[in-house]
């Protein structure tokens, strides 16, 4: 969430980033709701003032008729006080639901656009491979081979989800691994997560629990939802807390599983394992100091990078535009694998992305650091996803299929899995 103050010094880019982003929201409510908030905020300090100056005039001898009126008037000041508070307590409210659909403003360099084809790349890596066979996408090799069961997952859970099998059990789990061992050599504190989040944590995050356009499984009575990704609990990890930063910022890693209701998702670049309901992933997240968050996005995509260099994996970067951005993002990269097997020739489809969210979550979740002579401020965080493992197998089934239906293991990866290849008999 922005700053109040910020808003109304800044009306006008607020705006015209709002119009950038493609998104609906109100700045100007914002700004008549903050004015609101500071006349009752004064109204009611000016009546705590008097009630302690009430309570000072009471102390000591006096008369018992200027006593019992010092007496009525304190208590008339604290029927005002209840009063005004609970007209704080709703503008604040009001305040705070039309300030969450304000995005983070972003950054200068950040392309304009309102959708992913506006994104503008910046890096190829590795070479799209040359088949001299017509190339299968990953449902077929996956049926052919016995490793992905769409069919019995439908039947017991529902459209979306899918059984892994034989071999892409393993897959999964040598990815897993790989991974962490990437991220505990660049300093990661590793973690495997709850899979489930308070509806607080899940809204300070930047992620709406409700409505129809949530993407969030809200467990009903509870308080509570399946996240949709660990940024959600790592990043409310230390919510209402101050953190250390003086040695530097602090980088966690989380596994967990993903649930996502991919409410609208559909058409061909959703087959199969690409856009499902629950994923296994591993997700980075960065608690720093303001001045060190460009630099750490940076960071954070050269560890995608070189993860999936490691898979030889050809992949592109691009730099997401403005209307594609998430509404916490200040700034956001997307590594895109190539896919042989998505539509007619190929193409490339997002594994991972890395997001400076600056501090639009740490303002709603409370999460500050004390500077050099003791002074609290908000923290900037980040997050990034170093493999949602079902598309990291796609690409893997796709880019290292062999014309007999095989698929073979990239080299980094066999003395996770214990095989070189995957073929049927």
């Amino acid at each position: 969430m922005l700053d109040f103050k910020f808003i109304k010094d800044n009306l006008d880019a607020v705006r015209e980033n709002i119009k950038n982003r493609n998104v609906t929201a109100s700045p100007e409510k914002v700004v008549e709701l903050y004015d609101q908030r500071n006349l009752v905020l004064q109204e009611l300090e000016d009546l705590r003032r008097q009630r302690n100056e009430n309570a000072s005039k009471m102390k000591g001898k006096l008369d018992p008729e200027v006593r019992q009126g010092l007496i009525d008037e304190g208590k008339a000041l604290k029927d005002q006080i209840s009063q005004v508070e609970v007209r704080m307590d709703s503008l604040l409210k009001e305040l705070q639901q039309a300030a969450v659909l304000i995005p983070n403003m972003a950054h200068p360099d950040a392309p304009v656009g309102k959708e992913d084809k506006d994104n503008l790349e910046i890096l190829r890596s590795g070479t799209v491979p040359e088949f001299s066979f017509k190339a299968k996408d990953h449902v077929q090799l996956a049926e052919a081979m016995d490793l992905v069961d769409f069919e019995n997952a439908t039947r017991v859970s529902g459209s979306k989800f899918y059984y892994l099998k034989n071999e892409a059990v393993l897959l999964e789990l040598a990815l897993t691994r790989y991974a962490l061992d990437v991220l505990q050599k660049h300093g990661f504190i590793l973690t495997i997560t709850p899979d489930i989040a308070r509806e607080e944590i899940v809204e300070g995050i930047g992620f709406n629990p409700r409505g129809e356009e949530s993407n969030i499984y809200t467990l009903e009575g509870t308080g509570t939802c399946l996240v949709g990704t660990a940024e959600i609990t790592l990043g409310g990890y230390y919510a209402g807390q101050i953190v250390d930063l003086s040695n530097g910022p602090i980088l966690m890693a989380g596994v967990s599983h993903c649930f996502r209701r991919e409410a609208g998702a559909s058409g061909q670049y959703s087959k199969g394992l690409y856009r499902v309901h629950q994923f296994t992933k591993i997700e980075m997240f960065a608690y720093c100091k303001p001045g060190e968050s460009d630099a750490l996005l940076m960071k954070l995509r050269s560890i995608e990078e070189e993860i999936f260099n490691g898979l030889e994996i050809p992949f592109r970067i691009v730099d997401t535009c403005t209307g594609d951005l998430g509404g916490p993002a200040y700034r956001k990269f997307d590594l895109e694998a190539w896919m042989p097997g998505r539509g007619d020739e190929g193409d490339w489809g997002e594994v991972t992305s890395t997001s400076n969210c600056t501090d639009y979550q740490s303002r709603r979740l409370g999460i500050r650091y004390k500077d050099e002579e003791g002074k609290n401020h908000l923290v900037h965080t980040l997050n990034g996803t170093a493999i949602a493992i079902s598309r990291g197998i796609i690409a893997i089934m796709e880019n290292f299929q062999q014309e007999d239906g095989s698929i073979r293991i990239p080299e980094k990866l066999v003395p996770y899995t214990g095989f070189s290849e995957i073929r049927r008999s």
